[in-house]
């Protein structure tokens, strides 16, 4: 019963501060908003906190959430407390994409762009080379992916820098601009299909918390409990990477904080991923919500990519972090 009163305050003190960092990013900013003004429907202020604040805030708090979660998948499906969402080099992959689209000039109309197309279609096909790469007699093992990801993933680096080298000026700041990952007021048909396809991932992922908690410990350990070892890599690597690959396509890389927040975490809650989980997205979309925050207001007007306040951030952080832990980093 003391377990479920400090998972539940957990709980409660993680959507409190998820909501309290969504509404903070929507009063703040290089403009003061007059929220009276908006809520009566009075211009400018309807349109500040309508068209720019709202869904910039909403984005930030699903590419946090996202972001974090995946983090703690990864570090499960892996047994390494290192790995974050470009394990798998599915960031990687996106930002292939993204660069390809740049390159071509493509551009569409309707929800999202031709670049946050051509990245999700990148991630896709990582994915599908990485589990292809690390499958092996019918079973998928978590070295094989570590290995294949990472190898996936400098490939997908050295091909960014040779399409880089070889665009003009203004797509070459493009290019730059977008992998330093960035946020932006977002249409609310691209919000809802990006509710729409992260949704039921992160239900799942948060159902299956018992059988993390079994596959962190070891493949024969969960194997023992009548658990698919090769199912769960499976079906984890495909949530985590649709939880990256869906934001990533639309804010471009944004480091630090699949691994920031679910360490944290850990050091609080413990390796629990029944409340890991759930806790880890809602601190990381606060997280994410606060560093928009900062990107916005810290040198306003300019506006700073929130990717490198996250890592601006997150390395200083990191580093206190393992030095005030004597005893490592618990999985």
């Amino acid at each position: 019963m003391g377990n479920r009163a400090r998972w539940g305050a957990a709980l409660l003190f993680s959507a409190i501060a998820a909501v309290a960092a969504g509404l903070a990013a929507v009063l703040a900013g290089s403009h003061n908003l007059d929220l009276a003004r908006a809520m009566k429907g009075l211009p400018p202020d309807r349109d500040i906190l309508v068209q720019l604040r709202l869904p910039r805030a909403l984005l930030a708090l699903w590419t946090g959430g996202a972001l974090s979660l995946s983090g703690v998948l990864f570090q499960a499906l892996m047994r390494n407390p290192l790995a974050t969402p470009d394990t798998l080099g599915v960031s990687s992959g996106a930002a292939l994409g993204a660069v390809i689209a740049i390159f071509f000039g493509w551009s569409t109309g309707g929800a999202i762009s031709g670049v946050s197309i051509a990245a999700c279609a990148g991630a896709a096909v990582v994915l599908v080379l990485v589990v292809i790469v690390a499958s092996f007699r019918g079973s998928v093992s978590p070295i094989g992916l570590l290995l294949s990801g990472v190898t996936i993933n400098v490939m997908c680096g050295a091909a960014i820098v040779f399409i880089s080298s070889m665009v003009g000026f203004l797509k070459s700041f493009a290019v730059a601009h977008w992998l330093m990952g960035g946020l932006d007021a977002p249409e609310y048909s691209t919000l809802l299909w990006l509710t729409i396809v992260l949704t039921p991932v992160c239900l799942v992922t948060f159902w299956y918390g018992r059988e993390w908690n079994l596959l962190a410990v070891g493949d024969t350990w969960a194997a023992t409990r009548g658990l698919s070892t090769t199912r769960l890599l499976v079906t984890g690597c495909v949530a985590g990477s649709l939880l990256t690959g869906a934001v990533t396509a639309l804010t471009g890389p944004i480091a630090f904080v699949g691994l920031i927040v679910p360490h944290a975490l850990r050091m609080w809650l413990g390796a629990d991923h029944r409340i890991l989980a759930p806790c880890s997205f809602l601190l990381g979309a606060a997280f994410v919500a606060l560093c928009d925050i900062f990107s916005r207001t810290i040198l306003a007007p300019v506006e700073i990519p929130v990717g490198v306040i996250t890592a601006l951030l997150g390395g200083p952080f990191f580093i206190w972090m393992l030095r005030s832990r004597q005893g490592g980093v618990r999985l």
